[in-house]
C-alpha cells in the first residue's frame, strides 16, 4: 500500500492516552508507513500533572492498537525543556533524524516526513516549529481535556471500584485499551496511592485560597549552591513532592527582599554555616522561572540565585531541618531528573548552562 509519507511524527504527553490521541494515531498510521510518537514530559518524578512515566504511557498507547499497527509504531521519550524552546526543538529534530536514519530503507531519496497533531490546542503551537516537515492537522475530538480525567481517576469515591472511569467509558472519551490499562495500574502500582495522596493535598491547598478575590500568585526563592562540582539539595519531608530532591528554598515573607528570603530558607533547610557575606559575594547570577504549570499548587514564580563557593576539598557540613528530611551535597553528574521536585532539574540545567 502506497502511503503519502514515510514517517509521521506525533508529540504529546498522553496523561492519559484518550480518544483524541487515538484519532491522531490512527490518522498518522493511515497516512505514513511508520508513526514516531515522542512521549513528552519524560524522566519526571510522578506528580499530579505527570502521574505516569513514559514507559507506562507507551503501554497505554500500544494497548489500543493491533499487532500489525504496533509493528509500525516507534515510541521514544522526550524530555521537557521549559526554559529553552530552541533546545527542545533541536532535541526533537535530532531524535527524529536518528530514527529516520535507523529505520528508512530507501536511502537514494529523501524521506517524506510529516508532523501530525491537533490543530486547535497546545500541540498546534509545535506544528509551526518545524517548517521543513509537512504538517497534518487533525480536528480535536470533542475538545477532550486530560486534566479532569486525571483528577477523577486519582480521587474516586471510596466505594467506586471503577476509579471514576465509568463516565469516560460511556462517553467514549477513553478507548478500551486505556481503560483496561488504568484499572490494572490502580490495582497493582504503588504510584496510584502516591498520586491520590498528593492530589488530595493539592485540593486542600487550593481550597484554602478559594475565598481570595483573585487567583493567587505565589512568589518563592531557590538557592542553586555549587561547590567543587557538587550541588546542595534537600529531600522534601512532606507533600507536594514528599521524598523528592529539591533546591533549598521556599516562600518569600511579606517583609523580605528576595535575596534575604533565599539566604534564610537556605539556612533553615540545611543549617549551612557559611557566613552571609561570603554567600552574597559568591552570587554569580539570578533568574526568574515562571512556567505557568511548574507547580501543582497553583501559579508559582520562583527567583533562583546561582551561588558558587570557592573550591575546597572539604564541603561545608549540612543537616536537614525545617521542611527538609535531609540535606546533602550531590555530585553534579549524579542528578537524575526523575528524582527531582517540580522543575528544579530544569532550573539547575539552565543555571549551569548559562553560567
Amino acid at each position: 500500500m502506497q502511503r503519502e509519507f514515510d514517517f509521521a511524527v506525533f508529540i504529546g504527553r498522553f496523561q492519559p492516552f484518550h480518544s483524541g490521541h487515538l484519532k491522531v494515531v490512527q490518522t498518522g498510521l493511515a497516512q505514513a508507513d511508520q508513526l514516531i510518537i515522542l512521549i513528552g514530559s519524560a524522566w519526571q518524578a510522578r506528580n499530579p500533572h505527570n502521574p505516569w512515566n513514559h514507559s507506562e504511557r507507551e503501554q497505554m498507547i500500544r494497548a489500543n492498537l493491533s499487532a500489525e499497527d504496533n509493528q509500525r509504531l516507534i515510541c521514544l521519550p522526550l524530555m521537557d525543556v521549559p526554559y529553552n524552546d530552541e533546545l527542545w526543538v533541536r532535541n526533537v529534530q535530532t531524535t527524529v533524524s536518528g530514527l529516520v536514519t535507523a529505520h528508512y530503507t530507501t536511502p537514494h531519496k529523501p524521506a517524506r516526513i510529516a508532523l501530525i497533531g491537533h490543530q486547535k490546542d497546545q500541540s498546534g503551537f509545535y506544528l509551526n516549529l518545524f517548517p521543513h516537515w509537512k504538517s497534518i492537522g487533525v480536528d480535536n475530538v470533542r475538545n477532550i481535556s486530560a486534566t479532569p480525567i486525571r483528577e477523577q481517576f486519582f480521587s474516586p469515591a471510596p466505594a467506586d471500584s471503577n476509579h471514576g472511569l465509568e463516565p469516560y467509558r460511556d462517553q467514549n472519551i477513553l478507548p478500551a485499551g486505556t481503560l483496561d490499562w488504568l484499572q490494572q495500574f490502580a490495582a497493582t502500582s504503588s504510584g496510584y496511592p502516591q498520586i491520590c495522596e498528593e492530589i488530595a493535598f493539592v485540593k486542600r491547598y487550593r481550597q484554602a485560597w478559594e475565598a481570595a478575590p483573585y487567583a493567587p500568585t505565589f512568589v518563592t526563592v531557590d538557592a542553586v549552591l555549587i561547590q567543587s562540582g557538587h550541588i546542595l539539595l534537600v529531600e522534601r519531608k512532606a507533600n507536594p513532592g514528599k521524598g523528592l530532591w529539591a533546591l533549598p528554598g521556599g516562600f518569600v515573607d511579606q517583609n523580605e527582599r528576595l535575596l534575604d528570603a533565599c539566604l534564610r530558607e537556605l539556612r533553615e533547610e540545611t543549617r549551612l554555616k557559611v557566613p552571609a557575606p561570603v554567600l552574597k559575594g559568591s552570587i554569580k547570577r539570578q533568574n526568574v522561572y515562571d512556567d505557568p504549570f511548574r507547580s501543582a499548587r497553583g501559579r508559582t514564580i520562583t527567583h533562583a540565585f546561582y551561588i558558587e563557593l570557592e573550591p575546597n576539598q572539604t564541603l561545608p557540613k549540612v543537616k536537614g531541618s525545617d521542611d527538609a528530611r535531609q540535606a546533602r551535597w550531590v555530585p553534579l553528574g549524579d542528578i537524575r531528573p526523575q528524582d527531582m521536585f517540580e522543575d528544579h532539574y530544569s532550573i539547575i540545567q539552565d543555571m549551569l548552562g548559562s553560567h
